[in-house]
């Protein structure tokens, strides 16, 4: 599942497929991955296409849900990662907090460390998590364990917008904090002036789209997870040979 469809309980993200202009043709990974017979470079391909935003620089954070089911190509992304992942994580630099491993499927969130860090110093974003509970000190640690216990429970954490780094104005649009209306269908549900906006999912799905290419290019996916971060957070566009 490429991404996490929390939109049948009405939450903030939405299924990308419901994207409307934000829709693209690009190789997929279930076509990618008959390029990977390794198992490691398998699951980095996975990895990286779910990530690319992350990998980039352009999103401190993201969702990856990963099913417990064998793929057309005859292997299991779960088990891969049951194997692989916690590995190929800390060679990437990023980080990584299980929320929720309920046997079918597993969700993660896939994060830059110091990016979260900047953004949970933001006084902005300290207002609305403390404002839904969440700790005072905003350490980290301490935000992501309430955020795992909320995942846990009943419902979802409408929240995790904040974390998932969209624009806090859509993030109190939707909880129904200001007075914004419903703008549009992105990959979330945008409110208010729509541009700043709609110009961050277009470089979102820039984001995906150029890994796709790159994989479909040769890339290989183990060198993307490992250098697509540093050249992120050097604010440059990462290259791969073939």
């Amino acid at each position: 599942m490429a991404r996490l469809d929390r939109n049948q309980e009405g939450g903030l993200l939405s299924r990308s497929s419901e994207a409307g202009p934000f829709q693209e043709v690009r190789p997929g990974w279930q076509v990618l991955s008959a390029q990977f017979p390794d198992d490691r470079e398998c699951l980095a391909s996975f990895l990286v296409l779910e990530v690319a935003e992350v990998l980039q620089g352009a999103k401190p954070a993201n969702l990856v849900s990963i099913a417990n089911r064998r793929r057309s190509c005859g292997r299991n992304p779960y088990l891969l990662w049951m194997e692989h992942g916690a590995a190929l994580v800390a060679e990437s630099g990023l980080a990584v907090r299980e929320l929720a491993d309920r046997g079918n499927s597993i969700l993660l969130l896939l994060y830059r460390p110091e990016a979260l860090d900047e953004l949970l110093a933001k006084k902005s974003v300290a207002v609305i998590l403390g404002k839904v509970g969440y700790p005072q000190s905003l350490n980290r640690e301490a935000v992501l364990q309430e955020l795992t216990r909320r995942v846990a429970g009943e419902g979802f954490p409408h929240e995790i917008g904040v974390f998932l780094g969209y624009p806090l104005k859509d993030v109190v649009g939707f909880l129904g904090w200001a007075r914004l209306s419903f703008t549009c269908q992105g990959p979330w549900k945008i409110f208010g002036e729509p541009s700043q906006s709609l110009s961050l999912a277009r470089l979102h799905r820039e984001c995906r789209c150029q890994m796709s290419q790159r994989l479909a290019a040769g890339c290989s996916p183990l060198e993307c997870l490992r250098g697509a971060v540093r050249a992120g957070l050097a604010g440059e566009m990462f290259s791969c040979a073939a």
